[in-house]
């Protein structure tokens, strides 16, 4: 995922990343436990690491969360795309359990949270796009990593 700094930015993806999950897990996501589900943000930029580790310190310091935030952020590697059963997941199985008792409820507080910022910033079209990526889905870590597609 890529973004365009005049359309959205960085800060407010941050925000979106940490609404959304629970960063102060190791390696789980509710009933999701492993590696590939760690909360971690991969970086691109000097600018993006220091605004994710100023970010994460901001809400330790506010206490926002009960326990420390145990996200991780490291520079972007070698990007690997998923198999074509992972791509579009949640479009594509709605119907599944795992959509609609994990994704679903995500998304609804995506749009309930985010949605009328997105909308009025003309930033993201369907809100389903950006939580579609930011949530995890199956063998894929829960994370932010700014790199090549564009939305």
């Amino acid at each position: 995922m890529t973004f365009d700094p005049n359309e959205i930015a960085y800060r407010d993806l941050l925000e979106v990343f940490f609404a959304l999950h629970d960063p102060t897990s190791v390696n789980r996501q509710g009933n999701d436990v492993g590696e590939q589900y760690r909360s971690v943000i991969f970086y691109t930029s000097k600018q993006q690491e220091q605004e994710a580790e100023d970010t994460i310190a901001a809400l330790n310091e506010a206490k926002a969360f009960p326990e420390p935030i145990a996200t991780s952020v490291e520079p972007a590697s070698t990007f690997y795309v998923a198999e074509g059963y992972h791509q579009e997941y949640y479009d594509n199985n709605r119907a599944q359990p795992y959509c609609q008792f994990v994704i679903a409820p995500k998304l609804r507080k995506f749009e309930k949270d985010f949605g009328e910022k997105m909308r009025a910033e003309n930033a993201v079209q369907p809100a389903a796009s950006v939580a579609g990526f930011l949530l995890h889905s199956p063998g894929a870590s829960f994370g932010l990593q700014i790199s090549e597609c564009r939305f």
